[in-house]
């Protein structure tokens, strides 16, 4: 099947963001804008065009963030009496790590749900499968690497809109006043993992800073970096992740003025261009964030059960809202598929001053290979095809 070329621009990785496959930098943070919805009415406002750019999707993983965009669109469909919006399912055959079928099915059931797409994606779903090389020749690298395997997800929803969970984690999850928020509210002896997470989110700046960057050698998920770039990656990211204000409604405002988002955002825009779809994201709503903070405050929830509860706790079933487990596409995407590439590689199409080859070689052929290296694979791969990588400027 032919595509059409890209329509929207998409954001260009630098060599240093292609390396360390991330964004980093926040915008300016204005001041949070009164907004006079309540936040499930603010999520309505920013879910409603999408329902009435018939049909509508929702990309439906069976987790918290897109069985909450699932019920909130669900439910004012059928008040406002429009078409049920359709979940739309990758479904990965022999992952283990992916499977949530379980957990989908109990949405879906809970919900009444009578039309659900479920899109088998098995070897399609490597970074460097037949449909992510396509991609790449078509649009060259974009970011995050696992965009070039969304075509047949854009084809099946083209000429209509679809809804995600994108940002759930970081506006429904735990921000840094929740430990103190849990603190405060606790009626028995704290116990000692909760007074140290409270004393870590009261450290200033430079101490946060400073943690950040230890945490992230300990962790070292990212050997194949030169050392001065791991240094300037680890530096980069500390400042940003010790930038999060205290007070949980300024957090949460702040979350949507970070470069990583903004980037994200746009290539989603960008993908949706070139199959027709509009593609929303209410968690990530500005309406909804000014109303959520407006509506949290300074002290916000205690935890992202307790916030789930109170947004959704009427339309899912408790085993969702309080669910713990998340699924991992890592296998998934990074299979035989980029195995096979990295036996043959001779090592070129990556800026080896920011990068060791060999170190990443030993990544993709590792019994758990971090998708942190997909967007150098993908431009690896692109480079030996004598293509001019896109996500390089």
């Amino acid at each position: 099947m032919d595509h059409p070329q890209p329509r929207s621009e998409y954001y260009r990785l630098s060599a240093f963001e292609l390396a360390t496959s991330w964004v980093h930098g926040v915008r300016a943070v204005p001041a949070i804008p009164a907004v006079p919805a309540t936040p499930v009415a603010a999520l309505e406002d920013a879910i409603r065009p999408a329902l009435l750019r018939a049909p509508c999707f929702v990309s439906f993983s069976g987790g918290r963030d897109s069985s909450a965009v699932l019920a909130a669109a669900t439910a004012l469909a059928r008040r406002e009496g429009l078409p049920d919006p359709v979940p739309i399912t990758e479904v990965y055959p022999g992952v283990a790590d992916a499977d949530e079928s379980d957990w989908q099915r109990l949405v879906i059931e809970h919900l009444d749900i009578t039309e659900w797409v479920r899109l088998p994606v098995a070897g399609e779903s490597d970074l460097l499968g037949p449909g992510a090389r396509a991609g790449l020749l078509r649009r060259g690298v974009v970011w995050p690497p696992a965009f070039q395997v969304k075509d047949p997800l854009f084809a099946a929803v083209s000429g209509g809109s679809m809804l995600t969970g994108e940002g759930g984690d970081e506006v429904i999850g735990p921000r840094r006043m929740t430990p103190v928020n849990l603190l405060v509210r606790l009626r028995r002896r704290p116990r000692p993992i909760l007074l140290a997470a409270v004393a870590s989110s009261l450290r200033p700046a430079p101490v946060r800073r400073a943690a950040v960057r230890r945490q992230m050698v300990a962790d070292d998920q990212q050997p194949w970096l030169r050392p001065a770039v791991a240094r300037e990656h680890r530096r980069l990211l500390a400042v940003d992740e010790a930038a999060e204000p205290l007070p949980w409604d300024r957090s949460i405002w702040w979350i949507r003025h970070r470069r990583a988002v903004d980037a994200v955002l746009t290539n989603y825009d960008a993908l949706g261009a070139e199959f027709d779809v509009r593609v929303a994201h209410p968690l990530l709503d500005d309406a909804f964030l000014a109303a959520l903070a407006r509506f949290g405050g300074r002290w916000g929830f205690a935890g992202r059960t307790d916030l789930m509860r109170i947004l959704f706790g009427h339309l899912l079933p408790e085993a969702i809202l309080s669910r713990a487990s998340k699924a991992s596409f890592d296998r998934a995407y990074m299979g035989e598929p980029t195995r096979e590439f990295a036996r043959t590689w001779d090592g070129s199409g990556v800026d080896t001053a920011l990068v060791d080859p060999e170190a990443l070689r030993a990544s993709w052929l590792s019994d758990r290979p971090s998708t942190l290296s997909g967007t150098l694979l993908q431009q690896a791969w692109l480079s030996a095809r004598a293509v001019p990588a896109g996500g390089v400027r």
